[in-house]
C-alpha cells in the first residue's frame, strides 16, 4: 500500500508530538488520527480501520521502562494479530527495539525523529509486513453457497464437536440482543467469541468495543465505563464519552468480570438495569442502547454462593451462557490451530517453514495446554523462528514435561525456576492472573510480561 492512500493512528500522550506527527504526515497520508489517551486504543482499533499505528512506549511522567507500550501493542494484537504498529519512545535502546520487534511490532524509532527518515520507515511498513484482514481457517458456506467469513477472527476453529456446537450456539444466539456470558479458561478465544456473536449480529455494522475490566482501578472505572463532564475532577479538561457511550448502537464486551468489587458491581447493574448512564459530574441520564457481552474465568456460581459476586447482577448477564472448552478437552483442533499459526508466523518472519511432521502433531495432541491457544500459538511463533527445516519436527517445539517443568530445565537456572513459579501459580488459580500475580507479588502487567517472556 501507497502511504499516499493509508489511514494512520498515532498514540501518544504529548500533544506537542501528536501536533508534530499529524502536521507532517497529513500531507502525505490519506487520513491521520490523532489520540492522547491510550485507553481509547481497544475501541479505536476496532472501529478505525488503520493501516498503521504509531504507538507511544510510554505514557506516564517519569516511566522509561516502555512496559506500558509493550501492555498496548498486545492488546492491539489481541483485536487484530496482523495490524502494523511502529513504538515510537524518547528513551530507545537495541534491547527495546528487539523486544518490541519480537512482541509484534513492524518497527522502532526514536522521539525526535528525522522526517525523512519517518517517512521512509512508515512507506516501508506499508509496502510490506503483515496483512490487514486474517480469514478464518475454514470459510463456512451459507445456504446459498457463498462463502462466510463474517467473523473475521483468528482463533475460532471448530474441528471439534464441542467447538462446532459452540459456534452454532453462539450464531443462534447472535440474531438476538440477549446478554451473553461466555466461561473459559484464559487463552480460550473469549474475546474471539465475542467478536464473533457481534459481527453475526444485526449490530455488526456498529462499535465493537472491548473494556478489561481486571485492568481498571476502582477510581477509573466510572470515568472510563461510564464517562465524564469537564471539571468533574483534576484531570478533567473536557467532556468525554464513557465506554458504554462509544458502544452506542454496537456491543460491548465486558472481560475479566469476576475481577469487580461489590461496590462496582452494584454501579454497574444499576446500569444495566435501567439501561441509562449517567457521566462522572453530570446529573443527566444518556439512554444506552448497546449489547452486552460479558467472560470471565473464574467460577462464577462459586462466587455468588460465597457473596462475593452479586446474584441478581449474575441474572442480568448470563441470559444465554457459553463455556469454551479448554484446548485439552479439544485435541482434534490443535492440528487446524498450528497449521494456521505456522502460516501466519512464517509469513511475518519471512521464514520458510510450511509444514508440521506427523510426529509433532502426535506430541501436541498428547500435551496438556494449560495456557490453552495463546500458548498453543507462542509456542509455534518460538518454533517457526527458530527451526532450521521447512517441517517442524518434536524438537522444534519446547513444551513443558508431564511433571509440569521445562522439558529443557537443569539444574537450578533462575530463569526456569521464575518460569515454573508462575507455571504453579497460574495452576493453583485455575489461570486467573490478578489472584496469580498477587501470590507472586506482582503487578498484572509485570506477570503479563513474563508470560509472553515464557511463552506461557
Amino acid at each position: 500500500m501507497l502511504l499516499s492512500e493509508a489511514k494512520i493512528l498515532i498514540i501518544d500522550d504529548d500533544v506537542d508530538v501528536l501536533s508534530a506527527a499529524k502536521l507532517l504526515l497529513k500531507r502525505h497520508a490519506k487520513t491521520v488520527d490523532i489520540e492522547k489517551n491510550p485507553q481509547k486504543l481497544p475501541f479505536l482499533v476496532t472501529n478505525g480501520d488503520y493501516n498503521l499505528i504509531l504507538l507511544d512506549m510510554n505514557f506516564t511522567r517519569d516511566v522509561n521502562s516502555g512496559r506500558e507500550g509493550f501492555h498496548w501493542l498486545d492488546r492491539i494484537l489481541d483485536i487484530n494479530p496482523l495490524a502494523k504498529v511502529i513504538m515510537i519512545t524518547a528513551y530507545g535502546d537495541i534491547e527495546m527495539a528487539i523486544r518490541a520487534i519480537k512482541a509484534g511490532a513492524i518497527d522502532f524509532v526514536l522521539k525526535p525523529w528525522e522526517n525523512e527518515k519517518l517517512l521512509a520507515t512508515i512507506s516501508v511498513a506499508l509496502e510490506g509486513g503483515k496483512d490487514k484482514v486474517i480469514p478464518l481457517p475454514e470459510e463456512k458456506s451459507t445456504d446459498d453457497g457463498k462463502k462466510n467469513n463474517k467473523a473475521g477472527v483468528d482463533t475460532i476453529v471448530a474441528t471439534s464437536d464441542s467447538m462446532r456446537q459452540v459456534l452454532a450456539t453462539s450464531e443462534r444466539v447472535a440474531a438476538t440482543d440477549a446478554n451473553v456470558l461466555i466461561l473459559g479458561e484464559n487463552g480460550t478465544g473469549k474475546t474471539q467469541l465475542a467478536k464473533h456473536i457481534h459481527q453475526h449480529s444485526k449490530r455488526a455494522d456498529k462499535p465493537f468495543v472491548v473494556v478489561d475490566l481486571g485492568a481498571l482501578s476502582e477510581t477509573l472505572f466510572e470515568s472510563e465505563l461510564f464517562g465524564h463532564v469537564k471539571g468533574a475532577f483534576t484531570d478533567a479538561k473536557e467532556d468525554r464519552a464513557g465506554r458504554f457511550e462509544e458502544a452506542k448502537g454496537g456491543t460491548i464486551f465486558l472481560d475479566e468480570i469476576g475481577n469487580l468489587t461489590l461496590s462496582l458491581q452494584a454501579k454497574l447493574l444499576t446500569v444495566i438495569q435501567e439501561r441509562r448512564v449517567t457521566r462522572v459530574g453530570s446529573n443527566k441520564p444518556i439512554a444506552l442502547d448497546v449489547r452486552l457481552i460479558c467472560a470471565t474465568n473464574m467460577n462464577i456460581e462459586k462466587m455468588v454462593a460465597e457473596k462475593v459476586f452479586r446474584q441478581d447482577l449474575l441474572y442480568r448477564i448470563n441470559t444465554i451462557e457459553l463455556d469454551l472448552p479448554p484446548l485439552r478437552d479439544r485435541p482434534e483442533d490443535i492440528s487446524a490451530l498450528a497449521d494456521f499459526y505456522l502460516k501466519q508466523y512464517s509469513k511475518k518472519y519471512n521464514r520458510p517453514v510450511n509444514d508440521i511432521s506427523n510426529a509433532l502433531v502426535k506430541k501436541m495432541q498428547q500435551y496438556n495446554w494449560p495456557g490453552n491457544i495463546r500458548e498453543l500459538q507462542h509456542a509455534v511463533e518460538r518454533a517457526v523462528i527458530l527451526s532450521q527445516e521447512k517441517t517442524l519436527q518434536p524438537d522444534d517445539l519446547f513444551l513443558k514435561s508431564s511433571a509440569g517443568q521445562p522439558a529443557t530445565a537443569t539444574g537450578f537456572d533462575l530463569e526456569d525456576m521464575e518460569k515454573n513459579m508462575i507455571v504453579k501459580a497460574m495452576k493453583r488459580f485455575n489461570g486467573n492472573i490478578t489472584d496469580a500475580a498477587r501470590e507472586l507479588g506482582l503487578s498484572r502487567a509485570a506477570l503479563y510480561r513474563r508470560m509472553e517472556k515464557y511463552g506461557l
